[in-house]
């Protein structure tokens, strides 16, 4: 699918509410400095977005990016291409397993960010370093998905929307314990919420110049979503359920309210 004039600037409004919610994130946090109420609320929407993400990428991005490779294809080479999409998936899947625990193997994502961990600057720095990753593909993922259609990219866009907030809380939290000011906290949020950004110009700029160019960046950003929500996110949710099993029920309730989404807007 090319874009025309309208279709770019409907990406980069997505793209700018999506970024917009980082840096409410990381404002919230600096301008409050209450820790302990971001948390409160932060651990359920932690929640809901594995649960949302994780139904997103079994129940829409998956089956479409299968549907995109296969297309006019029967047999072996069919199950050959879906190879080629999981193969993809995989390397994204990878590529956030390398920057977290090879590149800055301190880093641990979520609403608790082990301040301890963050005292050194240049710990903090490439902790940030690996969340720009995240948002960048948080950003592939919104454009790659309205690309498809306006329907996928909608319900992907608010299975990103709901765990930007805690990027941003996060971000800013790693800056804080590592000793910087204020003002650094927000500006790395804000570099992390120009990442969404840059990845959503990233993905309409490779569509206008390559045709296929969905068809690669939808399951390699379902690979990246995929370690968010099943390796960060959950995780961070089965921490919290020692001290409160709500926290865990919450996850299926993410997945119900994108599966009634889903069939709201298929309607």
């Amino acid at each position: 699918m090319n874009l025309d004039s309208g279709g770019f600037v409907g990406l980069l409004l997505f793209g700018l509410l999506a970024a917009g919610a980082n840096l409410v994130g990381g404002f919230v946090l600096i301008r409050s400095g209450a820790h302990r109420f971001g948390e409160r609320f932060l651990k359920y929407l932690v929640a809901l977005g594995a649960g949302f993400m994780l139904a997103a990428i079994f129940i829409e991005i998956l089956p479409e990016s299968v549907s995109i490779w296969t297309t006019n294809l029967q047999g072996k080479p069919a199950a050959e291409a879906v190879v080629g999409a999981m193969t993809l998936l995989l390397g994204g899947y990878l590529l956030i397993q390398l920057f977290e625990h090879t590149i800055a193997p301190h880093f641990h994502f979520g609403a608790e960010t082990h301040p301890e961990s963050f005292m050194r600057p240049s710990a903090a720095y490439a902790a940030v370093g690996g969340l720009w990753i995240h948002t960048f593909f948080d950003g592939v993922s919104i454009a790659a998905a309205f690309l498809v259609s306006f329907r996928v990219g909608l319900l992907v866009f608010i299975a990103i929307l709901l765990h930007k907030m805690p990027e941003g809380f996060t971000v800013a939290s790693i800056m804080l314990a590592s000793g910087r000011s204020a003002r650094t906290a927000l500006l790395a949020t804000v570099a992390i919420g120009a990442a969404t950004l840059a990845g959503v110009i990233a993905v309409a700029l490779l569509d206008t110049r390559m045709n296929s160019a969905v068809g690669y960046a939808l399951p390699f950003s379902a690979g990246v979503t995929l370690y968010v929500a099943a390796s960060d996110l959950i995780p961070e949710v089965n921490h919290k359920e020692e001290r409160n099993p709500t926290v865990s029920i919450v996850v299926f309730v993410g997945v119900a309210l994108f599966y009634l989404l889903h069939r709201l807007i298929e309607g």
